[in-house]
């Protein structure tokens, strides 16, 4: 097995209990090393997991290695990304606008972009009792962002 095929099987792996776990420890890595950088497709391709724990671990990932974008790949990799603002799952949601504002800070220029997808969200597929939550999650990420602009 590849180190690139084990890094999406643990990634993947079932119990979800030690994928989180190493999802949390390539995050953590990613925020002081570029070492991870180097798979960011297969990252990207876990957004399309049809798992949503599976998709919530890119998201982090993938925010965690967007400072380390010098060849801004990140630009042609937003549309997926910023798909889960809506997902289906609202955990996802929630666990994709909550990293949006680290995406923001390492890619200035994607702040426009990121700013229309949530200030034209359409939350109205969630539950009542999640609506709520979700547009708290936007609201910090666009203060969290506008503060970035300054």
């Amino acid at each position: 097995m590849t180190h690139r095929e084990e890094l999406t099987a643990r990634l993947t792996a079932k119990p979800a209990k030690s994928a989180c776990a190493y999802a949390d420890a390539v995050t953590a890595e990613s925020r002081e090393s570029n070492w991870f950088y180097q798979y960011l497709d297969d990252f990207a391709a876990l957004l399309c997991h049809k798992n949503s724990l599976v998709r919530n671990r890119a998201i982090s990932i993938l925010a965690a290695n967007a400072r380390w974008d010098a060849e801004n790949r990140y630009d042609t990799l937003m549309d997926a990304f910023l798909s889960h603002v809506t997902d289906e799952k609202p955990i996802t949601s929630r666990q994709c606008i909550q990293a949006l504002p680290e995406i923001a800070a390492a890619k200035p220029g994607l702040i426009p972009q990121i700013r229309a997808t949530l200030e034209n969200a359409d939350l109205s597929g969630y539950r009542d009792s999640m609506r709520p939550l979700i547009l708290k999650d936007i609201m910090s990420a666009l203060q969290k962002m506008a503060e970035l602009e300054k």
